[in-house]
């Protein structure tokens, strides 16, 4: 089943930080493992800071080794931290690794490790976008009760240029029956329903796979969901 509907960008922004990526737990775990006393006595306002400061007594490379082993435990390979920690001083990982997958967490290791260091690693830039999505047959919203996250992106290509950098590697998902990558390239969303017939949708994803969404007017799309899919109520933004 499609759908069509009129979609209206009502903000575009760069971030630099994801929602709830660090909390007060992560902070006194990397403590502890940096050897930091009690990080349990600390004030919750200084753990930030005291894990900031704490990474910094290690080499940039050991302290990307550090954050990189909590983060993704037994998910990379000794050998694959060890060459990640020295390309990442250079590279844009969340945006060049080959895993989709793992793109927004490498996005967290380097906005700490980028806060850390001053600027030492790559300055990272991620979007967050407002859509407003208005349908003229009452039942449209249902589509995006399965796969959600590749149904949103059909939509948002129909309004973005041919050339953009999601259809050009993703043709093939776009169109057909199942669109896998859908749920690693949006990293974060919500759906509000307003009424029966309009939605709000926040998104937040690597500026890599929207920066052209910055300069798209108002447009009319059709959707359709996976044939395949998983059923989502999004996340919090």
């Amino acid at each position: 089943m499609k759908a069509l509907f009129k979609v209206e960008r009502i903000n575009f922004k760069t971030i630099h930080e994801l929602p709830n990526s660090w909390m007060a737990q992560n902070y006194i775990d990397l403590l502890e493992i940096m050897d930091y006393g009690d990080p349990c006595e600390l004030p919750p306002e200084e753990l930030k800071e005291m894990c900031l400061m704490s990474l910094t007594d290690n080499e940039p490379e050991d302290a990307a080794k550090i954050v990189l082993e909590y983060v993704f435990e037994n998910r990379l390979t000794k050998g694959q931290i060890d060459n990640i920690s020295n390309e990442m001083l250079e590279e844009k990982i969340w945006e060049e690794y080959a895993d989709l997958s793992l793109h927004e967490n490498f996005f967290n290791v380097n906005q700490l490790l980028y806060q850390a260091y001053n600027g030492k690693f790559p300055h990272p830039q991620a979007i967050k976008f407002q859509v407003r999505l208005t349908a003229k047959d009452n039942n449209a919203f249902s589509i995006f009760k399965t796969s959600p996250e590749a149904t949103i992106i059909r939509l948002l290509v129909t309004g973005m240029p041919k050339n953009t950098l999601i259809y050009r590697l993703f043709e093939e998902q776009v169109e057909g029956e199942e669109f896998k990558d859908a749920e690693h390239i949006i990293w974060q969303f919500k759906i509000e329903y307003v009424n029966d017939k309009e939605v709000l949708v926040d998104i937040i994803s690597s500026e890599y796979w929207f920066h052209d969404f910055k300069y798209i007017k108002d447009f009319e799309g059709e959707t359709f969901s996976d044939v395949i899919g998983t059923t989502s109520e999004g996340t919090g933004i």
